[in-house]
């Protein structure tokens, strides 16, 4: 299921002249003593890019704008009628915060307010941003942060209403982006590739929010593999046959419990001439529901599981985007599949699991699915050779209860979780480094196997650090690794806000592409 699309482009004109439904201008906050002549505690101060706007109203803009209620905090929209002041009909004055002291507004402040405002002006054809823009080395960052945020706001999954809702009002179709060189070239690639890195993200929230029942492990596995094909992408799926014959003990075990059997996806990007030598793997869990099989999880909140396959979908995402932008480096993603279902198939705790790099695993929750789904597919990567392995998941619990649900935990090799942590604050995905200690490990020592899948010992405690520990026991010994736990940014339960919607939130996609570009030009 596709969500609708919403395009974009760049504008020279005066945004007082633009003919468009609606136009975005910023406004920052600005405290003060009480103004004796409107009773107004405080005022506002018009961002940059507005001054003919301003100038149309004869300079009361931001005097109307407060009467309305406008305080210019962070991502609140006032609308405003122009009454053919300028030639859109409406002015949408989105909040900024308070002025930045000799600088434009940071690049994620643009970013949600450009997505706050287009998310607000649901219903409208064709809205344009004048929105501050510098004029010097920022202004690429700047531009891609309103371009990536106009579209990302606009997002809203297509859903499976059968009857026509009155109130709904449809996302933006268009947005143009004022800007003083529309035709410049740098201006042009941002705007590219805003374009191509939010439709990544439309795809992996599309995924998340399909309903479970319609996106089973073969039937993901296909939506994956058309649209990579459709990409340019190389493409590899293998079946349950090919799983069982080629020793991925992890995923047929997971699997097993269901009607609906497993699949690994491998997607391959090659470029042209061979890119700078650098080998780039991405690992993302597509668990397609996870009731924790036999040990089975409580029901309150189940369903929000089908978004336990979020990885799988960022890193599908991410790679769609990869061959769109054409880095310098190879980049391959692999995307275990599997649905963890109760029955008399399923495994069960007690079982020894053999791995596809030998490895054998005795099982004590079949809740913790991920980790051996991944284990496969991070044994497979290796294997096939990378320099860097990027894995993606919705691992545990504990990442929400260590960090929230807005920072993702990140765990092995310290160099790499330090360049995903800091690629994460560039594109606002933040991410935290955690330790993987060695009495956590001590504690997954089994009598039985060479490792149990959970540290028994500790029960939840320290429950994200036991999967990265888990996962580590996988990466070959020269490869760099980060283990990214999105178990809270991957899905938000929460009322829209700023770019992020309901539902699918399509983290990490943002920081997968970076992290390849960062690679591709700094190896």
């Amino acid at each position: 299921m596709t969500s609708p699309r919403t395009t974009l482009s760049l504008v020279d004109t005066d945004p007082a002249e633009l003919a468009v439904d609606a136009i975005v201008i910023g406004v920052h906050s600005q405290t003060g003593e009480q103004d004796a002549t409107s009773g107004l505690a405080g005022s506002l101060l018009l961002a940059s890019g507005a001054e003919s706007i301003a100038a149309a109203f004869d300079g009361k803009l931001t005097e109307t704008l407060a009467l309305l209620g406008a305080t210019g905090g962070p991502g609140e929209v006032i609308k405003l009628a122009t009454l053919g002041t300028i030639t859109a009909p409406v002015v949408a004055a989105v909040g900024l915060g308070p002025e930045p002291s000799g600088a434009a507004p940071e690049p994620e402040t643009l970013r949600r307010a450009a997505g706050s405002a287009v998310r607000a002006l649901a219903g409208a054809s064709r809205v344009a941003m004048a929105l501050p823009l510098p004029d010097d080395a920022d202004a690429p960052a700047a531009l891609r942060a309103v371009a990536e945020g106009a579209l990302l706001g606009a997002y809203r999954f297509a859903g499976y209403k059968t009857r026509p809702q009155p109130n709904r009002r449809e996302p933006v179709a268009e947005v143009l982006v004022a800007v003083p060189d529309a035709g410049e070239r740098t201006a042009q690639a941002e705007i590219a590739r805003a374009t191509a890195v939010a439709g990544a993200v439309f795809t992996s929230r599309d995924w998340v929010n399909t309903a479970p029942n319609e996106l089973r492990p073969p039937a993901f596995a296909e939506a994956v593999a058309n649209a990579a094909r459709a990409a340019g992408l190389g493409v590899e799926v293998l079946d349950e046959a090919a799983l069982r014959e080629g020793g991925y003990g992890g995923i047929i075990a997971v699997g097993q419990g269901s009607e609906a059997p497993p699949r690994l996806v491998k997607l391959t990007y090659t470029p042209e001439g061979g890119g700078s030598g650098k080998r780039v793997a991405l690992v993302g869990k597509g668990i397609t529901f996870d009731t924790g099989g036999i040990s089975i999880k409580p029901a309150q909140g189940m369903w929000e599981m089908k978004s336990d396959m979020a990885g799988a979908a960022a890193v599908g995402a991410a790679m769609l985007a990869v061959a769109a932008l054409k880095p310098s480096v190879a980049v391959t993603g692999y995307l275990p599949m599997a649905e963890n279902m109760p029955s008399g198939t399923s495994y069960r705790p007690g079982d020894v699991i053999s791995m596809y790099n030998g490895k054998k695993v005795e099982v004590l929750n079949t809740d913790a699915e991920g980790r051996m789904i991944l284990a496969d597919a991070i044994a497979r990567a290796c294997e096939d050779g990378c320099d860097y392995l990027f894995e993606t998941s919705t691992l545990t619990g504990g990442q929400v209860i260590s960090l929230g649900k807005r920072v993702a935990g990140v765990m092995g090799t310290p160099e790499l979780c330090e360049r995903v942590r800091a690629a994460g604050d560039a594109v606002d995905e933040p991410a935290w480094p955690m330790p993987l200690p060695d009495d956590v490990r001590k504690g997954m020592d089994s009598d039985v196997a060479d490792i149990s899948q959970v540290n028994a010992g500790m029960d939840r405690a320290g429950h994200m650090l036991q999967g990265g520990v888990f996962l580590r026991e996988f990466v070959a010994e020269d490869v760099a690794w980060a283990h990214i736990d999105i178990a809270g940014p991957g899905y938000h339960s929460g009322e829209p806000t700023g770019y992020w919607s309901k539902g699918g939130t399509g983290v990490p996609v943002r920081t997968l592409v970076h992290l390849v570009e960062d690679v591709a030009a700094n190896g």
